[in-house]
């Protein structure tokens, strides 16, 4: 019998995705996880400090890290960062371990 995917949430940066993944985990029985939250509770500050600090190539490198060990947990909804999708890799792991869902805003919605 196959695992069940998680369901992971894209869009832009203020586009929704803690908010309704918060939801719609409640609605479907699942965990949710914010991958954002994750990574500040590993690095112990806002990720603007940490990306201040070490620069936008080590915060992607820790944010595919997190993005790997999240959809590596079977079931549950993931509301990943706004840039995750700019690796290939990332995108990998999305469309391979996940449902992946992109939650489509106007700029006047951000």
């Amino acid at each position: 019998m196959q695992q069940q995917r998680a369901i992971a949430l894209i869009a832009m940066p203020g586009g929704g995705k803690s908010t309704v993944g918060k939801q719609l985990a409640r609605r479907l029985g699942l965990g949710f996880v914010d991958s954002d939250h994750e990574i500040e509770l590993r690095i112990g500050c806002s990720i603007k400090t940490f990306f201040e600090r070490e620069g936008e190539e080590r915060f992607r490198d820790l944010e595919s890290e997190v993005l790997d060990e999240l959809t590596l947990h079977g079931p549950g909804v993931i509301a990943t960062g706004g840039g995750i999708v700019l690796r290939e890799v990332n995108r990998e792991r999305l469309r391979e371990r996940t449902t992946a869902i992109y939650l489509r805003s106007t700029p006047e919605e951000l």
